[in-house]
């Protein structure tokens, strides 16, 4: 091909010498480079193009200042190939896509697009600058009747997020989510199952107590929501557990009963959930620690299974 090719231009040296830079272009633009598509060749389409343009050249050395041939597609203008990088997300029917609905992309996305574009967190690196924007700002008036605003704890990376309701009491003087008796009692739940605390992310919905322990309202809800959803594209877990009724129906966006809840895993826009007792629930009732007990066992099953290969 290489001696073809110094050939040719031997060719058209001697020709140029003799009739000067007058040839004729190939017929029906045949010699033409095709305009760019707005779709990927094959890559054998792409080697055979790539290895015929150096004959092109040779065959065309003032083509540059030739003019399209009639049939040659028109080029896209830098304008529209803008307006469709701008474009939303659209189906196959030129539908827009919720990114939180589309099921192609990865689970941090789709849970990003849940939080409000205007949130000052939205933008976030890590997880110490929303809870420092959180202690600095009232979201709801339980913001301001808070001792302490309660974030989380645990590993910033942590595959396993436990998510409750609310702080309690205890959890609102020392600014960390379930330490006392409930807080125990996971404690000791989480080391049947062969988790440390440190290993795992431990949060709730609201970070702030409301009064009297009551439930959540639903301005609170909405709130203080979008803070864990941040937590959640930060930490990237790829597994959650929601502790009690509130929880669960919150994450869920159900309105169920806890035994409806439990025993089965869900689909939190990508990362597996699931749900049962609040441990505080089980300081009441004994008879749902057996229940427990199987709900976590099912959950470190499945935990071993996303991880596995995991360093």
């Amino acid at each position: 091909m290489h001696e073809l090719l110094r050939a040719l231009r031997s060719i058209l040296e001697h020709e140029q010498a003799v009739y000067g830079n007058r040839l004729a272009l190939p017929p029906d633009g045949a010699g033409a480079s095709p305009e760019p598509s707005d779709r990927e060749l094959p890559p054998d389409q792409e080697d055979a193009s790539e290895a015929s343009s150096p004959a092109r050249a040779a065959a065309q050395p003032d083509a540059s200042s030739a003019e399209d041939p009639p049939n040659a597609a028109p080029s896209s203008s830098p304008d529209s190939s803008e307006e469709t990088d701008a474009m939303p997300n659209r189906d196959l029917f030129g539908n827009e896509v919720n990114p939180a609905d589309d099921p192609s992309l990865p689970p941090w996305e789709r849970i990003e697009s849940l939080i409000p574009d205007d949130a000052p967190y939205k933008d976030a690196e890590s997880l110490e600058a929303v809870e420092t924007f959180l202690a600095d700002t009232v979201l709801v008036p339980i913001d301001e009747e808070r001792e302490n605003p309660v974030f989380g704890v645990g590993d910033p990376t942590a595959d396993l997020v436990i998510i409750g309701e609310a702080p309690g009491r205890d959890e609102d003087k020392k600014g960390e989510p379930f330490v006392g008796r409930a807080g125990t009692l996971l404690d000791k739940i989480l080391d049947a199952i062969n988790f440390e605390r440190e290993e795992v992310y431990i949060t709730n919905i609201l970070k702030s107590r409301p009064p009297r322990n009551r439930d959540p309202h639903a301005d609170e809800v909405e709130a203080h929501l979008p803070v864990l959803y941040k937590q959640i594209t930060l930490i990237r877990p790829k597994i959650i557990l929601c502790v009690g009724k509130v929880a669960g129906n919150t994450m869920l966006d159900r309105s169920s009963s806890l035994s409806s809840l439990r025993d089965q895993e869900h689909d939190f826009y990508g990362i597996p959930t699931m749900v049962t007792y609040h441990p505080a629930a089980l300081l009441r009732n004994s008879q749902w620690k057996r229940p427990t007990w199987e709900d976590v066992k099912l959950l470190r099953t499945r935990y071993d299974q996303l991880t596995d290969g995991d360093a």
